[in-house]
């Protein structure tokens, strides 16, 4: 890993209005790569509402997204159009699951693959488990142009194994969406 890494964590309100929070989002990180910044994480589920503070009506699937799918891809652009290393956080649909997601993308576009949660909280106002399916396997350390970065989606920072299993295959960096 490079000695120093200048990082932006971009966090915004999101409303219901997703073409409007990836607006700002896209705003936000033209600015942080004009900055020098190389290596952009998004806060969790950065571009749509919390959808897990309230209980579903109807079919979760409907408001969850493919990977790669159309965010993924404005983002695989703007790494690529600015050389930079960026991880976003979304709700992902894959078939009949969907999954709280962190897809890596390295400095020239490439999808590296993808982080899903792996510990579902249930908690008052937090009602993931109807949203989220657990992800499956040993958690993933990506290699990108700013060194070997792991990815601990909110709950899973929790779990110390979670953690040492990123350290144990040379995790230099955890970004926690």
């Amino acid at each position: 890993m490079a000695r120093n890494v200048k990082l932006a964590l971009i966090q915004q309100k999101a409303s219901a209005d997703i073409q409007s929070n990836i607006q700002k989002a896209t705003a936000a990180f033209e600015e942080a790569a004009q900055n020098g910044a190389q290596l952009i994480a998004f806060a969790e589920l950065a571009f749509t509402p919390f959808y897990p503070q309230q209980i579903p009506q109807g079919d979760v699937r409907e408001l969850a997204e493919p990977v790669p799918g159309p965010t993924t891809e404005i983002f695989q652009e703007l790494s690529r159009k600015h050389g930079v290393v960026t991880i976003i956080n979304l709700f992902e649909r894959d078939g009949d699951h969907t999954y709280d997601s962190s897809p890596v993308i390295d400095a020239d576009g490439t999808l590296l693959g993808v982080t899903r949660m792996v510990h579902i909280l249930e908690a008052p106002c937090f009602h993931e488990q109807h949203y989220y399916t657990p992800g499956a396997g040993t958690p993933l350390v990506f290699d990108t142009r700013v060194g070997k970065i792991g990815v601990a989606i909110c709950y899973d920072r929790h779990y110390p194994e979670y953690m040492r299993a990123l350290a144990l295959q040379g995790a230099e960096l955890v970004v926690v969406p």
